[in-house]
C-alpha cells in the first residue's frame, strides 16, 4: 500500500502494479481498491495501474464536509504520483466520478466510462435514495445497504447475504448519490459536463445489464465529443476481469 495527500489534507491509499501507460482505476459504490484488484492483476501486463480506496473507504481518510470536488482532488493526487498524465476507467458511479474528473481539465490521455448510471432523463436525480439515506441518518447502515443494492437490481437474499460485509462502508453510499447528481440541470444526464470532456472516450455497457444503464451508455456517447460505444455481448455490470481488460487495451493502445 502507498499513500498520496490530496489537496485538503485527507490520505488516499492505493495499490500500483504493472508498468506502461499510467492507468487510475475508479470503483463504484461499496468499493474499495480491493474491489478492483482482479481487474488490475490483468491490466497490470500492459499497464502502470493504480486502484485506490475512495475517501472515506479502506485505509483512506475523509476530511468532512463532503464534496465532489474534493473526490476529483484525490483523483489528481494519484495522477501527479504516476507523473502527471493516465487515463482513466471507472465503473458504475466510478465511472460517474470520472466523467466529472475528465471535465475538470484533468490531464488524462483516455477516459473510459463502464456502465455509469445515470438515470433517465424524465427522472428527477434528486429523488434517487432518499430512502436509502434516511436509514443512514438513522444509523441503520445494514439496512440501508440492503436497500441500496435491491434498487440496482440485486435479489433480495443476495443483498441481505452481502450486505453485512460492506455495511461499514453506508455512510459513503451518499458520496455516490451527489456524484452521480452532480453537474444536472433537471435531468438525469449532465450534458453540459459530459460536452466539455476533450479526451478520447470509450463507453461500455453489457448487454445484459439493467436497461437503463444500456440506454444512458447509447445516450452519452451521443453527448461527448470523442466517443466510441462497445457492447459486451452477454454481459451484466459486472464483467470478469479476463473479458473487460483486453477491450480496454485495445482502446487505449490504438489511440
Amino acid at each position: 500500500m502507498q499513500t498520496v495527500t490530496s489537496a485538503d489534507g485527507t490520505r488516499i491509499a492505493y495499490d500500483r502494479l504493472g508498468s506502461g501507460h499510467p492507468l487510475v482505476l475508479v470503483g463504484g459504490a461499496l468499493c474499495d481498491r480491493e474491489s478492483l484488484r482482479p481487474l488490475a492483476d490483468v491490466l497490470a501486463s500492459d499497464f502502470d495501474v493504480v486502484t485506490y480506496d475512495r475517501r472515506g473507504r479502506g485505509d483512506s481518510g475523509d476530511i468532512t464536509p463532503y464534496a465532489v470536488e474534493r473526490e476529483v482532488d484525490d483523483i489528481a493526487a494519484l495522477v501527479t504520483a504516476l507523473g502527471g498524465t493516465a487515463a482513466i476507467y471507472g465503473h458504475s458511479s466510478g465511472a460517474g466520478l470520472a466523467a466529472i474528473a475528465a471535465s475538470t481539465g484533468l490531464p488524462f490521455t483516455h477516459v473510459l466510462l463502464h456502465e455509469p448510471p445515470y438515470g433517465p432523463d424524465d427522472v428527477d436525480p434528486s429523488d434517487d435514495g432518499e430512502q436509502v439515506l434516511e436509514r443512514i441518518r438513522e444509523g441503520q447502515n445494514q439496512e440501508a445497504v440492503e436497500l441500496f443494492l435491491m434498487m440496482t437490481g440485486l435479489p433480495k437474499q443476495a443483498a441481505l447475504e452481502y450486505a453485512p460485509t460492506v455495511a461499514d462502508r453506508a455512510p459513503t453510499l451518499a458520496y455516490d448519490f451527489a456524484v452521480m447528481e452532480h453537474g444536472h440541470a433537471g435531468t438525469g444526464t449532465p450534458v453540459e459536463l459530459l460536452r466539455t470532456i476533450k479526451p478520447e472516450t470509450l463507453v461500455l455497457a453489457g448487454t445484459a445489464s439493467a436497461p437503463f444503464m444500456v440506454d444512458a451508455a447509447h445516450r452519452i456517447v451521443t453527448i461527448l465529443p470523442a466517443a466510441e460505444l462497445v457492447e459486451l455481448a452477454g454481459q451484466s455490470h459486472v464483467v470478469p476481469p479476463e473479458l473487460l481488460a483486453p477491450v480496454l487495451t485495445d482502446f487505449v493502445s490504438r489511440r
